[in-house]
């Protein structure tokens, strides 16, 4: 897979000024005493790099790897350029995409708290919470719409939304967009959009899956590249550990135990939930996250991990790009990512920001040589060792523990088993009281993972 070539762009950037502060790109005062008052003086390369092309009104690619401030780059051309407009308006002038639930939460908690402070509404529209709702939040009036494509679909179908006064789109992680089977609804929504918006698309690889969205809607485009598509080889530690089939799980179960927020990647959702429910046994406060779960469940899991509650997050690839929480020290491939591109956005939840951290993939005998061929093309050489239980050199690298054997009580399970009498209150079958009850948003909530 090859990068969009840089003929399509007019300027590329690959160093940044970073002396620059947010006091020098003449942003709205409202939104600049927020930032101040939110201790963000100076912005990162990615934010250094796009923001003046995207206050000017260009049309900007950014390229940067995950945790590097892309959500802030587009986040505040976008505020910016929105500032002044009409207030409360009944349609949406500006349009975040993105391609995961979780993303869109984290999307929405840096940037609301700035819109308010400008006066600006933002209205989230994602899969696995109530159609109504959110139909009813945006005919109180929206600034910015941030959505996942399969739900935006739905509103627009239902006429809930109407997207001909988009006067700004921002995509991110267009990659995965095309990974993850979205781009059709993604063409159809900018189909939707005026022709002459200003449009940005940030990623953390700009390959041929995107090559068509850039072609075909943006203008003139100015791409930006602060950081090689390559896992960072300077701030995280790369650790490939051979392990044998009878041992595997007790070297997850003693990493699982060490101290510190660690995420665990496995492919399955059933896998997650049993991996989860084995460290749980072994006395390790693990918390299991993917695509089977509500988004209400997923927001309280998130809320435990983040807050130290649960310091383990066991999860799918659902996880990989949609989540930023600080002070993740350790990433552990149970099962190794697919491919080199999973790799880099598993890898990429530690480390964010420039900080350090470790990253280890667990294989088999028969694995390794494929695991190493994916590592090759994701740019990382791991240290490699052999490892079993116990093993000073696995507690070296990880802080692997032995786990405390006292079972984690799961809250939610006594949560559910305290709500039987209210169950048995009702006298008549559950009902779906949303008027926009649709085959559109069924399909959507299966889509948006």
């Amino acid at each position: 897979m090859t990068e969009i070539s840089t003929t399509i762009s007019t300027t590329v950037s690959t160093t940044p000024a970073t002396s620059i502060t947010f006091a020098d790109l003449n942003l709205p005062k409202a939104l600049h005493r927020a930032l101040r008052k939110a201790g963000l003086h100076t912005p990162f390369p990615i934010q250094a790099a796009t923001l003046p092309d995207a206050l000017a009104g260009r049309d900007v690619l950014g390229r940067a790897q995950t945790g590097s401030g892309k959500t802030l780059a587009f986040g505040l051309a976008l505020l910016s350029r929105l500032d002044g407009g009409k207030a409360r308006p009944r349609r949406p002038r500006a349009l975040v995409l993105v391609p995961t639930r979780e993303l869109a939460m984290q999307v929405a908690d840096a940037l609301v708290p700035l819109a308010k402070a400008m006066g600006l509404w933002c209205r989230t529209v994602v899969g696995g919470m109530s159609l109504q709702r959110q139909a009813e939040a945006l005919l109180r009036g929206v600034d910015l719409v941030i959505a996942t494509p399969g739900r935006l679909s739905d509103h627009v179908r239902q006429g809930t939304c109407t997207l001909d006064g988009i006067e700004l789109v921002a995509i991110d992680e267009a990659d995965q967009m095309a990974d993850m089977g979205f781009l059709p609804q993604v063409r159809q929504i900018l189909d939707r959009t005026p022709p002459d918006g200003q449009r940005l698309l940030f990623s953390a690889t700009l390959d041929d899956a995107v090559a068509d969205l850039v072609s075909r809607y943006l203008t003139d485009p100015v791409t930006h590249s602060v950081a090689p598509v390559t896992a960072s080889v300077d701030t995280m530690e790369h650790h490939l550990f051979q392990v044998e089939h009878k041992d595997k799980q007790a070297v997850v179960t003693e990493i699982a135990a060490r101290q510190g927020r660690t995420i665990l990647f496995v492919r399955t959702k059933h896998h997650v939930d049993r991996l989860t429910t084995r460290l749980r046994a072994a006395g390790v406060p693990a918390a299991a996250l993917h695509g089977g779960k509500t988004q209400g469940q997923r927001n309280r899991v998130l809320a435990d991990f983040r807050s130290g509650r649960m310091p383990v997050l066991v999860a799918t690839d659902v996880a990989a790009r949609g989540i930023h929480v600080d002070g993740i020290g350790l990433v552990l491939h149970v099962d190794p990512a697919a491919d080199h591109k999973d790799y880099l956005h598993r890898a990429g939840r530690t480390a964010r920001a420039g900080a350090s951290g470790t990253v280890v993939t667990l294989v088999t005998r028969e694995q390794r040589r494929t695991v190493r061929r994916m590592l090759e093309r994701a740019g990382v050489r791991p240290h490699y060792a052999v490892v079993s239980p116990g093993d000073a050199e696995l507690i070296r690298i990880t802080g692997a523990r032995t786990p405390s054997g006292v079972p984690v009580v799961d809250r939610t399970s006594t949560r559910r088993q305290a709500r039987p009498s209210q169950q048995r209150r009702r006298t008549g079958p559950a009902r779906d009281r949303s008027p926009l009850r649709g085959s559109g948003s069924r399909r959507s909530a299966a889509a948006v993972r």
